[in-house]
């Protein structure tokens, strides 16, 4: 039995999907107000509980020889977010406690942590790989900081005895975005036609489908204790909304915002907001060094990411798919598959 947290999110329910596809069985741990329009027609298990609640735990880890941990509140907030550091931090805290609780320190299963790229401490210059420790003093804001701090909590839980192992998924794009995720919102913002502003920079993009596979290529062949980082292709701002230019057709002009005036936008967006794209923290992530690493993840798991074109193309599909659904229009497009 294989137990996912986060399964309601965008590598959650894909990953899900794929162990379904496997014919594995699935147990996902969901929160009795979370929509589940995500795993709609999926055989799964479910598992009323929370992170946050210790006591729902033991109840779901029974039985269960793999767990998936997404769960996780995402934030481009660059200051304090003390829910997301509850459930980034004091969620996995309880999970590692309850694991501990029921495997003990034997062959009782394993866990794949899925952390994320900005929990490594990232230097200016040169390559991002799996060396870098995971730093929460150098994190730029509260996500950065609580996944910086679960993992070392797991890793401190794999040299006591815990069969754990860490992902690190750079930038996430692709199919199956029910909820909205933050790079999925960028291509969104970039499928209509007409003037579209961007900013510089570039960032690591990979493909949903292609984490969701390197989670269960870890579970199966990673190493006790390592971390395994998940990426595929760095592309400016720009070269994206080129890409989803290409896939959607229509008239549109770019125009670049200069760096002071992004600056000012970013500080002034949550005023007219309550999630905007254009943050202190988002810029900073665009504007660092993102020449990240993922050989150890070739090489170790067998990891094949698809291209990033692929990735955009796939994303688009499914955003017009969603559209036309919605809208109560017969759909004229194919559901990508995953």
């Amino acid at each position: 039995m294989n137990l996912v947290t986060g399964a309601t999110g965008h590598i959650g329910n894909v990953l899900v999907r794929q162990l379904l596809a496997r014919g594995q069985a699935v147990r996902v741990l969901v929160r009795p107000s979370r929509p589940l329009t995500a795993l709609d027609g999926l055989n799964v298990e479910l598992a009323w509980g929370d992170v946050l609640d210790f006591d729902s735990l033991p109840r779901a880890l029974r039985d269960v020889k793999v767990v998936y941990h997404l769960a996780a509140r995402v934030s481009l907030a660059s200051g304090p977010d003390p829910l997301t550091e509850r459930v980034n931090l004091d969620g996995t805290r309880n999970l590692l406690a309850a694991l501990q609780a029921t495997w003990g320190k034997g062959d009782g299963g394993r866990l794949v942590y899925v952390s994320s790229i900005y929990a490594l401490r990232a230097p200016a210059e040169g390559v991002i790989d799996e060396t870098l420790p995971f730093d929460p003093q150098a994190a730029r804001g509260a996500y950065d900081y609580s996944k910086a701090a679960a993992s070392l909590a797991v890793q401190q839980a794999a040299a006591e005895g815990l069969d754990a192992v860490i992902v690190c998924p750079t930038a996430v794009i692709g199919p199956y975005d029910f909820h909205g995720s933050e790079s999925g919102r960028g291509i969104r913002y970039a499928m209509s036609p007409g003037v579209k502003f961007y900013v510089a920079g570039a960032y690591d993009f990979v493909d949903v489908r292609d984490v969701a596979q390197g989670c269960i290529l870890a579970a199966e062949r990673g190493r006790r204790g390592e971390t395994y980082i998940l990426g595929s292709e760095r592309l400016s701002v720009r070269t994206v909304m080129e890409m989803v230019g290409e896939e959607t057709g229509g008239w549109r002009v770019l125009v670049r915002i200069p760096d002071w005036l992004a600056d000012c936008v970013a500080e002034l967006a949550p005023l007219f907001s309550e999630r905007p794209i254009v943050t202190p923290y988002s810029l900073a992530a665009v504007r660092s060094n993102s020449r990240i690493c993922h050989a150890k993840a070739e090489r170790e798991l067998g990891f094949r990411p698809r291209p990033a074109r692929q990735a955009i193309a796939d994303s688009v599909r499914w955003y017009q798919y969603r559209t036309e659904t919605a809208a109560g229009r017969a759909a004229t497009l194919v559901e990508p598959a995953f």
